[in-house]
Order: C-alpha cells, then structure tokens, then sequence
C-alpha cells in the first residue's frame, strides 16, 4: 500500500482516499495497483456493503502523473499502456459493490473516467472535469468510449471526449454522471449518508438490480482492451511525442 492512498473500513463501507496534495492527486502506478488491491479485497467480503473514492477536500485528482506514466511506458515498451492502470479499470468494471464517487474540485482524465463505472456521483459547487486525452495525442480510456456516450448522448460525448471542453458541475449534473452538487468540503459528509442509505437496503436486491442496470463486465474490458492497445500505438505517434515534449517544456518553464 503507497503512503498516498488511504483505505479505511467505517461499519459496512470501504472509504478509498487519494492523498497526494502537494501533486493535485495525481495517479502513479503505486497508487493504481493500491486501488485496485482496496476495491479487489472487497468483493468477497460481506461486511464491505458500499466503496467510497474521495480525493479529500479541494481537489479530486489531476489525473495521471505524467512523469510517472512515462517512465512506466519507456521500461516496459512492450507493453506502451501502463499495467498497473489497466488493472485498476478491470477492478472497476467487475466490482460488484456500489461505489460512490466524492468530487470535491477538479477532476482530470482518469478523474473523469472513472466516474461513469460510479454508482452515485456527489460533486461540489468548485468541481470541474475535462478529459484532454487528444490534446495528448492519445485516444480515451477506461471503456469512456462506449460509457460517455451512452449516458450523455453522442455530441456532448463529443465535445469532452474529443473536444477536451471542461464542464462545470452543473454541466455534469445536466449531463446525467453526477447525482448531487453541493458545497465544497461537504462531499465526503454526504457520500457517508448515501452509503449509509445503501448499506440499509437487502445487500442481495442491491447487487442484482445493479447488476441488471449495469453493462455486462465482459462488455467493459472489451472496450477497454480495444482502447489500451490504441492508446498504446497513439504513445508512439508523432503527435503524442511533440504533445508530451511540449508539455514537459511547459512544466519545466
């Protein structure tokens, strides 16, 4: 477990944690493989009813540690799409609990992403999301593809998919990922008292109609396999090349 996740069981809910503020939450490899271990652990444990992820107060996650993802890249270049990510959105889609997302200011790319595999989405008045893979030179990930556009319809999908426009969280809310806005530093209070709704139901009705509302897991790695191994060939392109050459020199200015 990385010193930048915290994992805590409170009465039947897991409360996964990203803590990295002085780099925004941003996601390393150590941090993929701790979440995914957290969600892992709790599919066959019965007094795990409901997960949690928050990024704390102010921030939910920059996304990607891009530094860390290339060096990851380069010392496996058989393997261009970073395992450890990968994993952690086979997690994902075949968790079997309700997972509720607590977004209390930005989310970017995997911040995004991951929502849609969410059962409940709180957000506060300061979240934000953007999804920038093809300012990148990359293509989308975690099967965003097939889930942004089925919850949000084709053109938004577009527009953050594509397009890269950030949406507010009245956008998101309108856009039908996010369930509640409400104000900064209350998200995690909430995400509590709609876990302790959930908790409070028959734990076998909730699993089967939510596995009834849900896409089929098999459907989900499918699209994420088919967008690792683009996204793997994008990473070699000229246009990801001179985009991540740019964005180092930006970083470094």
């Amino acid at each position: 477990m990385t010193e930048h996740l915290i994992v805590t069981d409170e009465h039947a809910t897991r409360v996964i944690t990203l803590r990295r503020p002085e780099k925004k939450n941003a996601i390393t490899q150590d941090i993929y493989r701790s979440m995914s271990e957290a969600i892992d652990t709790a599919q066959n444990n019965p007094d795990i009813r409901c997960i949690i992820i928050t990024g704390g107060s102010g921030v939910f996650t920059s996304g990607n540690d891009l530094e860390d993802f290339m060096k990851d890249s380069v010392a496996k270049a058989e393997v261009p799409r970073a395992s450890n990510a990968v994993k952690f959105l086979y997690s994902l889609a075949q968790n079997t609990k309700p997972i509720i997302a607590a977004v209390d200011g930005i989310a970017i790319g995997i911040g995004t992403t991951m929502l849609f595999h969410c059962d409940y989405v709180l957000a506060s008045t300061s979240a934000s999301f953007k999804t920038p893979f093809i300012h990148l030179g990359l293509v989308p990930e975690a099967a965003s593809s097939l889930l942004f556009p089925r919850t949000m319809g084709h053109q938004r999908a577009f527009a953050t998919l594509v397009m890269g426009r950030t949406m507010t969280a009245e956008d998101a809310k309108a856009a039908g990922f996010v369930n509640e806005i409400v104000a900064p530093g209350h998200t995690e209070v909430e995400a509590r008292k709609v876990a302790r709704e959930i908790c409070a139901l028959p734990a076998e009705a909730v699993a089967i109609s939510r596995r009834l509302l849900k896409l089929p897991p098999e459907d989900l790695t499918r699209r994420i396999d088919q967008e690792s191994h683009l996204f793997g060939e994008r990473m070699k392109s000229q246009e990801a090349i001179a985009a991540f050459k740019a964005f180092f020199a930006r970083k470094k200015a």
